[in-house]
């Protein structure tokens, strides 16, 4: 194990090779190709494959063909055993010192927790995600969005759908994640990306260690073809959304604890069928 983890902790300590395994942890539990991963962090393809090479050595990424091409993903046990060994010697005697995982950080008992959904543009995706969860249980959830590079006006045809769910959008408009970093700010519990390019940005961590996870979906504003064809891409969308909301409203939140409660948001965001009419 010791061995083991020095060799983890050398490779991460070159900071391109730890640029991608940040990047894979952001977007886990997506699996991306050395060719994405390359153009994201603007690195030579040469380069990225021996960054890759050395991470999938170190075991701190997983590697699945597809085909004849290699995808990569992040391995968050991995990742888990380092923390740990960094940590288990001072908590056994320092336990305020360990985050709150490695202390086995107990169920969740608020009665109303907080959820951002971030997107790069808050047009569209997060805006749905926010509408969403807002009508499908406002008891226990408040819903909020933002963009990293947040668009002057909400899509129309996003609008158009929510007024056509019966969504009321009056309070809804784009706004940038600076909003919701304020030390009035309130507090998230929950964080969830929901495109690729957010996730690819270098966030500032937040405050109160949300549980967060990757869900990203296809962008309906880059739909092509007829009126009729750009609706349906958001009609997926919306659907795909609600369906991941609804199961997430209905995880039993009080009762699991943190690293149960962030297997179970991950595994929602594995869920790429196609979300159905609501």
């Amino acid at each position: 194990m010791e061995e083991e983890s020095i060799t983890r902790l050398s490779t991460l300590s070159h900071p391109q090779r730890l640029a991608v395994f940040r990047l894979l942890m952001r977007r886990y539990p997506d699996q991306l190709r050395a060719g994405e991963i390359a153009g994201i962090l603007e690195l030579k393809a040469s380069t990225t494959s021996v960054y890759l090479a050395a991470l999938t050595d170190a075991g701190l990424i997983r590697q699945r063909r597809e085909g004849t091409s290699l995808r990569y993903c992040a391995n968050t046990a991995a990742a888990a055993e380092l923390i740990d060994f960094l940590f288990v010697d001072c908590c056994r005697g320092r336990p305020e010192l360990c985050p709150p995982l490695i202390k086995g950080a107990p169920p969740m008992t608020d009665t109303t927790y907080n959820v951002l959904f971030i997107c790069t543009g808050n047009s569209a995706r997060s805006i749905f995600a926010e509408a969403i969860l807002r009508d499908v249980d406002a008891t226990r959830f408040t819903a909020y969005s933002a963009g990293t590079k947040p668009a002057s006006r909400l899509n129309p045809l996003a609008i158009e759908m929510l007024k056509g769910k019966g969504h009321d959008v009056t309070m809804l408009h784009a706004k940038h994640t600076s909003e919701f970093q304020k030390p009035e700010s309130p507090r998230m519990d929950f964080v969830f990306t929901v495109c690729d390019q957010a996730a690819n940005e270098e966030c500032p961590p937040w405050d109160g260690q949300p549980i967060s996870a990757h869900w990203g979906l296809p962008d309906p504003v880059k739909a092509t073809g007829s009126l009729a064809e750009k609706r349906l891409a958001f009609q997926q969308t919306y659907g795909l959304l609600r369906n991941r909301l609804k199961a997430f409203a209905a995880l039993p939140i009080e009762t699991l604890d943190a690293i149960s409660l962030q297997a179970a948001v991950d595994t929602l965001g594995q869920d790429h069928l196609e979300g159905t009419p609501a």
